[in-house]
């Protein structure tokens, strides 16, 4: 993935923003903006690193939690500290993306932080432990997205059975050989196609079939009909993330 451009400080460009830095933490609303509108493309670049794709200013929120981040460094800012200004407000960005990417996830596994660091290709100093982790919990925010669509899908494809997702649990055999029975049969028809074009023809178990195929009782399966017709549409359809989950 490309990153995005960020020219080299000049002589004199510490200077300037040093000024523009002072006059912003006194309240002077020009001279914020006009920091955070010559170091947006300083914004984008960090956004883009972080997430490890190309981020559209006018879609991601990723660029806007960026802005904020930016505008918060402004006024968090020590100079008496001798520190860089854009060494502190990436260090600032960078958690706040790792923060966004948190808040979008129901459960984030503990990454030990550390304060090691290591300079880039443009001199800025980049915590490598808070990058990854910012890219680790993306990829969880999409992982999660894509098993969500997957459910919307699996939820359409069993409504034409007249069942629903809701209904798994109830259905699900109490015992363990009950369970691993059924789902033995759901297998047996999913890897059939005359068997399976029944169930897509019919939405129905072909259970005489089954039954002198299956060695199971007729009576067992029209009991576990509805499981065993959920677990062939599982098996049958593009549901990788909810066959590891349920199967």
């Amino acid at each position: 993935m490309g990153v995005l451009p960020y020219r080299r400080k000049k002589p004199g460009d510490d200077d300037g923003l040093c000024s523009l830095l002072a006059l912003a933490q006194e309240g002077n609303q020009r001279a914020r903006a006009q920091i955070i509108e010559q170091y947006a493309p300083f914004v984008l670049r960090i956004a883009s690193q972080a997430s490890h794709r190309y981020i559209d200013r006018s879609r991601d929120d990723e660029y806007s939690v960026g802005l904020l981040a930016l505008n918060e460094a402004i006024d968090r800012f020590d100079p008496e500290r001798n520190v860089n200004f854009l060494v502190f407000a990436e260090t600032i960005i960078r958690r706040r993306l790792i923060d966004y990417y948190r808040s979008q996830q129901s459960q984030v596994r503990q990454v030990p932080w550390t304060e090691f660091e290591v300079a880039d290709d443009e001199d800025n100093v980049v915590n490598v432990v808070e990058v990854q982790a910012s890219v680790d919990l993306h990829e969880r925010a999409e992982e999660q997205e894509r098993r969500r669509q997957e459910i919307e899908e699996y939820e359409r494809a069993l409504s034409e059975f007249g069942l629903t997702f809701a209904e798994l649990v109830e259905l699900s055999p109490k015992h363990a050989d009950a369970r691993r029975n059924a789902m033995e049969v759901a297998k047996m028809v999913a890897e059939d196609e005359e068997l399976r074009r029944y169930v897509q023809e019919k939405k129905a178990l072909p259970l005489k079939q089954l039954e002198r195929r299956a060695g199971v009782s007729r009576k067992t399966m029209e009991r576990q009909r509805k499981y065993i017709l959920a677990i062939v549409v599982l098996l049958c359809g593009d549901f990788e993330h909810l066959r590891s989950y349920i199967l």
